[in-house]
């Protein structure tokens, strides 16, 4: 399991076309990728399982926890990701609700273009 940043403070000013805008990147991938959007609401989980391709986990609002297969719960926020491999089992779980876009793909780097968030 890594963490990622995603916020605006690591992303990139972008002026050209007469824009005004931060971008962060996230990933790019040469193979298909499946992307959604999950609302948890209060109480909600994403029950503990294995991942059957690399996945990555970007929380845009609320806060919640993951955990892996260490069992440790560890908080994530808005402006945070997490990534698992292929097999790895993990949970995600919020109090108070969250939204998140996954993504996942035979063929994920989130490296390549995010900052490493240590824990």
């Amino acid at each position: 399991m890594q963490f990622f940043h995603f916020g605006k403070e690591v992303g990139k000013h972008i002026d050209k076309f007469d824009s005004n805008f931060v971008m962060s990147r996230i990933v790019q991938t040469e193979k298909p990728a499946h992307i959604g959007c999950m609302y948890l609401e209060e109480g909600g989980i994403i029950g503990y399982h294995q991942a059957v391709v690399p996945q990555l986990l970007l929380i845009v609002s609320g806060n919640g926890f993951v955990r892996g297969e260490s069992g440790e719960f560890i908080p994530i926020k808005a402006g945070e990701a997490v990534f698992w491999t292929m097999d790895e089992f993990h949970e995600t779980r919020t109090d108070s609700g969250l939204t998140a876009i996954v993504i996942e793909s035979e063929e994920l780097n989130p490296s390549s273009f995010m900052q490493e968030k240590k824990r």
